[in-house]
């Protein structure tokens, strides 16, 4: 079977779940009331963050958390969604998609990140919007 595209992990239908944390990890404790979040709600919290609005990853769990009644948002869904985004938005840069019209996840993901240099657009993309925003490197 072959491995699914990045538009198609975005496209999962399955939906977001609200449910106690099974494990305590990244700063959550087990028991606590989870946001299980799905790409699109990735998307949509990042294309919300104005131009020269940075937020590290951290901060964006704490505020999808609140957004949708939980306590916490799991990291683990919360990356691997976060690289899915980012990754649809590299490629479609790629095939020519205006800036204006991808979610800006250099407000998110810095060049310090490790997810950075994961990503095909590289470090000097994300270099390049964060100078162009007035974000810190």
């Amino acid at each position: 079977m072959a491995a699914r595209t990045w538009r198609e992990k975005f496209d999962d239908p399955t939906p977001h779940a609200i449910k106690p944390a099974p494990i305590s990890i990244a700063g959550m404790k087990a028991g606590e009331i989870m946001l299980v979040p799905t790409p699109r709600m990735i998307d949509a919290f990042i294309r919300g963050l104005p131009a020269g609005a940075a937020m590290d990853v951290k901060a964006m769990r704490r505020a999808l958390a609140d957004r949708h009644g939980a306590q916490v948002t799991c990291p683990i869904y919360t990356g691997y969604h976060l690289r899915t985004v980012a990754e649809i938005a590299c490629e479609a840069v790629e095939q020519g998609v205006p800036l204006s019209d991808v979610a800006a996840f250099w407000r998110v993901i810095d060049a310090q990140a490790p997810l950075a240099l994961k990503l095909p657009c590289g470090l000097e993309f994300i270099r390049a919007r964060r100078r162009e925003e007035s974000l810190s490197p």
